[in-house]
């Protein structure tokens, strides 16, 4: 089978692409308290560079986490194509907006085992594929925020951090951050092993490697979600 897109599965995820980056924009806006308070409190280039921020971090990082699981599964002879969910889109748009939070499951990529019983091992690889693309994706998204970091972007201030998204330096932090914190939440979430997540397909293929990936998810989020750790020790450096 040939590693292409089709053009419905191009649309698709263009739609789930923008519609992520709408959504994460939204939250991070504080559209809600917008209404609540009046406009008077929106900011449009804050919300411009949040959608900017949005469309290269989380849009990025759900569309190359499902094309992870398609590759994978084309690799093993199966077909495979992404699918948007209408209504999962709706629901991530209206919870960003009420609760600031993205739910990011817009669709899922679909696969057709054609009548073959897919294996314990195949399974576990095409589900692992995903959180691994994640992580790694970290690594260049932490380039760019330590990128930020030495050009002096950001300092750490009574225990939280002070940065100016509209410099250079401030953008690159910022971008870096948001990436990092979005890949890592990502691949931890995908990674419970519950429902249809990837993480009880990966813990029923090989428990060893679902609690190592699972652990080093766990870390990731902790240092992302909180970067003031890295900063206080990358800042002496500068």
């Amino acid at each position: 089978m040939k590693f292409k897109l089709s053009p419905f599965e191009k649309k698709d995820l263009v739609i789930a692409w923008l519609a992520l980056a709408v959504a994460f924009t939204l939250g991070a806006s504080g559209i809600l308290a917008v209404f609540m308070e009046g406009f008077s409190i929106l900011s449009p280039e804050k919300m411009l560079l949040t959608f900017v921020i949005s469309l290269i971090t989380v849009g990025l990082s759900f569309v190359l986490h499902e094309l992870a699981h398609k590759f994978a599964a084309i690799k093993f002879g199966y077909w495979a194509e992404f699918r948007k969910s209408a209504q999962m889109l709706v629901i991530a748009v209206a919870v960003a907006v009420i609760t600031g939070i993205v739910f990011a499951a817009p669709g899922a990529t679909l696969i057709n085992t054609a009548g073959r019983q897919m294996t314990k091992r195949e399974n576990g690889i095409i589900s692992i594929s995903g959180p691994l693309v994640n992580i790694i994706l970290i690594i260049p998204f932490a380039v760019i925020m330590f990128v930020g970091v030495f050009l002096g972007g950001v300092e750490a201030v009574a225990g939280g951090l002070f940065f100016n998204p509209f410099t250079l330096a401030g953008f690159l932090f910022y971008l870096g951050m948001i990436g990092c914190q979005i890949n890592a939440m990502l691949a931890f979430f995908n990674m419970l092993p519950v429902g249809p997540l990837d993480g009880k397909k990966i813990l029923a293929w090989k428990p060893a490697i679902f609690v190592v990936v699972l652990l080093i998810t766990l870390l990731l989020v902790y240092f992302a979600v909180d970067p003031v750790v890295l900063v206080n020790i990358i800042t002496p450096m500068v």
